[in-house]
């Protein structure tokens, strides 16, 4: 299948003018799944508009939405067409949605790391960039992370403030976070970039997105494909 895909963007990028055919196998090299960002019962539709525009600007890839009482509706003033660019993957089909998120994700290599203004293990300028990725969990506005988050969660972190109030928007924290995250992370040793098989799954997310008529364009070559390889 891998092959197949790769194949497959190859001949998709036909279909684009050439200053965006480059665009994207430049925009493709800065493209990281070392850092994600996680958003559990977030209320304002704004505010996850917001984080996934943020993740696009930063150049991360993946971004998780929990929605165990509010659902997630995009706003696209705010967004600003980031939602092309940015894999969101949703957990809305389950009674507890944050157990199977983050089992998820501790099952794909990564780190959890909740924020939170309590109880904390760390703060953020304490995070090393290492092998391992992170998760990075950002929980609703009023409440913040959930205490099934905090529990599962392999550290507690907080953004370090100086002011009376305890907490930043959750689009800011977002915000705040990855800018000091991927600093260090494009300033460090460790391999970020996606392999070849991520990249084209990506490239054909931002194909499809872009040829007008992309499914139909696909599945002829697929057909032609088919009949060429029996």
């Amino acid at each position: 299948m891998s092959k197949l895909r790769h194949d497959l963007v190859q001949y998709l990028k036909e279909f684009i003018v050439e200053e965006r055919r480059e665009l994207f196998e430049e925009k493709i090299k800065q493209r990281t799944k070392h850092i994600t960002v996680v958003l559990e019962n977030v209320f304002q539709g704004r505010n996850i508009s917001a984080s996934i525009r943020s993740a696009d600007c930063f150049g991360v890839q993946d971004v998780h939405v929990i929605e165990n009482d509010n659902i997630f509706n995009d706003d696209p003033e705010v967004s600003m067409g980031a939602d092309k660019w940015v894999s969101t993957t949703r957990y809305n089909q389950e009674k507890n949605n944050t157990a199977k998120a983050i089992k998820k994700l501790k099952a794909d290599g990564y780190q959890i790391i909740a924020t939170t203004p309590h109880n904390t293990d760390c703060d953020l300028y304490d995070i090393k960039i290492i092998d391992q990725k992170i998760a990075l969990i950002f929980g609703s506005e009023v409440k913040g992370c959930s205490e099934q988050t905090l529990k599962l969660a392999d550290r507690r972190m907080r953004i370090p403030m100086y002011g009376f109030t305890e907490s930043f928007n959750i689009s800011v924290s977002v915000s705040l976070c990855l800018q000091h995250l991927i600093y260090k992370m494009r300033n460090s040793a460790v391999n970020w970039r996606m392999n070849q098989e991520q990249q084209d799954k990506t490239l054909l997310k931002w194909l499809r997105n872009s040829i007008k008529s992309s499914t139909q364009i696909e599945e002829k070559y697929l057909k032609f494909q088919s009949k060429k390889s029996s």
